[in-house]
């Protein structure tokens, strides 16, 4: 199984612990790439398909918020 897919079954399973960072790798593994807004403010987008999901970076710790997770 590829680093991808244990990320992505990850994901699925709605861990309280899922990280920035996996999420990036995830998206980036789809196309799509971040954009920076100001603050903590991004914006995934994917060139080809022209769709966007905007998020906030979680900070201080880099742990995603479980609303995040469930969309």
């Amino acid at each position: 199984m590829s680093k991808f897919q244990k990320a992505l079954d990850r994901l699925k399973s709605k861990p309280r612990d899922f990280t920035w960072r996996e999420l990036q790798a995830i998206m980036s593994h789809f196309g799509y790439q971040e954009l920076r807004g100001g603050g903590s403010r991004r914006k995934f987008m994917n060139p080809k398909t022209r769709i966007s999901v905007s998020l906030h970076e979680p900070h201080p710790k880099p742990i995603l918020k479980m609303y995040v997770i469930e969309l």
